[in-house]
């Protein structure tokens, strides 16, 4: 399968309508890639908090609309990263959207962990309680966000709902670019998958995003590695490449500890 992430950047000046046109044309120029991959927050600002509210919207709202039609024009499934999300009873949720090639919203994920402390997400968005697998033509996708990346009870969990692929768009600040590119190769390495880790760049608010965003393999090895420009990453993976990792180095057989948390496929 081929994977493409494309690294967004976010400009303060351009509008909502803007950034979702310019999003689905980049999308629709990767037909014959079998997934793409967006960044978190991309049409609202991941750190642009005075958004939110305003450009908050249903899961079948304007972006994942759009997203829609430049998944079924391209023909690829696609993690069109994450929108703020508006439940019927007012809360705002970060929540990632993945359609398949026909356009077709396949999964959705609320991000459990959010980030802030006393601030920020953290205060201004409700948390998602379920961890998502998406059975796909391409393998078992697993869902994840930004900050989750810090929490590895989430990968050891998408692991045993069958995740063969982590899918993990985000808004990383450059001053932890270090951070971003160490766990996003832990995750991948201690899980024996695949990550697909795409990362804004430009600013949002205030933050300058980290970029960088990465293809890695269940070894750990990166695949492909942006800059901190907008651009896209694209690489070749062998789903069966899981399989034959984990039965040449058996580590996940010889776990001991286990935890139990709500799993929706």
């Amino acid at each position: 399968m081929r994977a493409s992430l494309i690294q967004l950047s976010v400009d303060a000046s351009d509008s909502a309508d803007e950034r979702r046109r310019r999003a689905a044309s980049l999308v629709r120029d990767r037909a014959g890639d079998d997934l793409v991959v967006l960044p978190e927050l991309w049409a609202a600002g991941a750190w642009s908090y005075d958004r939110w509210e305003r450009d908050a919207e249903r899961i079948d709202g304007p972006t994942a609309e759009a997203m829609s039609a430049a998944a079924r024009h391209a023909g690829v499934w696609l993690h069109a990263g994450s929108i703020v999300e508006r439940d019927g009873d007012g809360t705002l949720y970060n929540t990632a959207l993945l359609f398949d090639r026909a356009g077709d919203l396949r999964g959705h994920y609320r991000k459990i962990h959010r980030y802030g402390f006393d601030t920020g997400e953290a205060t201004l968005m409700g948390g998602g309680g379920d961890i998502v697998t998406v059975p796909t033509d391409l393998g078992v996708i697993g869902l994840a966000t930004c900050y989750d990346l810090r929490f590895p009870e989430l990968f050891r969990g998408l692991l045993d709902a069958g995740a063969e692929l982590i899918a993990v768009p985000a808004a990383w600040p450059a001053a932890r670019l270090t951070h971003w590119q160490l766990l996003t190769r832990t995750r991948a390495l201690e899980e024996q998958v695949f990550l697909l880790a795409c990362c804004a760049t430009g600013t949002h608010g205030d933050m300058r995003q980290a970029g960088h965003s990465m293809v890695i393999d269940p070894w750990g090895t990166v695949l492909g590695e942006a800059g901190t420009t907008e651009e896209t990453v694209t690489a070749d993976l062998a789903l069966s490449e899981v399989t034959r990792i984990r039965s040449e180095l058996p580590v996940l057989r010889d776990r001991v500890l286990a935890i139990e948390a709500p799993v929706r496929r």
